[in-house]
């Protein structure tokens, strides 16, 4: 766990009720100076990004407790690194081991190589702007997709990890997590309403990203 980690926003769960949300170390200190009684009720932690529990101890004192989050764990290079680093070379594919090509390096813009079949060459020349304009374009646009379609995974997979940990017992879990799949907000909604008010709202939270293209088609 690293000091990213520790400054994550989080919110904890005691049962079916929310008590606080926050980074981790105010999570922590909230949940353990708040005398909540993790032996008969367990504190789940959530990462309000990514859906995935946190792992805290809560044995000992506040300050061992905080004192353990602020310990990074697994913070030794890997071999690859550490030779990399020894030998002073900088790795394959990286910007200073790769020759640089024709372009305009003061403005970013670096030459490579692009193989196509000539009628690909024939349709760029055509467009405005010719090829390196048009490609830019077609690069830009997939690269939007892309993000978009991401953050709906992103979202799909926070949701359903928060909604397996805790509410994998409700009414209508299965046919929810079809319906968040799916990108079915409406469905989605209506399976999670009879749910505990704090697991319900926090599920919707964590699911919003993952109807976004039904905002977006809705607007067309």
């Amino acid at each position: 766990m690293d000091s990213t980690e520790i400054g994550q926003r989080c919110t904890a769960f005691v049962g079916e009720s929310r008590v606080v949300s926050g980074d981790l170390a105010e999570v922590a200190r909230a949940v353990k100076a708040g005398g909540h009684d993790v032996c008969e009720k367990a504190v789940l932690i959530f990462d309000d990004r990514t859906g995935e529990q946190k792992d805290v101890c809560f044995q000992g004192s506040l300050d061992a407790v905080l004192e353990r989050l602020e310990t990074p764990q697994g913070s030794t290079s890997s071999g690859l690194e550490r030779a990399g680093s020894q030998s002073g070379s900088a790795p394959a594919g990286t910007p200073s081991a790769t020759k640089r090509g024709p372009g305009r390096p003061k403005l970013g813009v670096v030459g490579r190589e692009v193989t196509l079949l000539p009628r690909h060459w024939e349709w760029l020349a055509r467009q405005p702007g010719g090829a390196s304009v048009a490609l830019r374009k077609l690069v830009e646009e997939a690269r939007r997709a892309g993000m978009a379609q991401g953050r709906v995974r992103e979202s799909q997979e926070a949701a359903y990890r928060f909604m397996s940990a805790i509410a994998g017992n409700l009414p209508g879990f299965e046919e929810a997590t079809r319906a968040l799949f799916a990108k079915d907000r409406g469905r989605f909604r209506e399976l999670v309403e009879a749910w505990p008010a704090d697991i319900r709202d926090y599920s919707a939270t964590l699911a919003d990203g993952a109807f976004s293209e039904e905002r977006a088609e809705s607007r067309e």
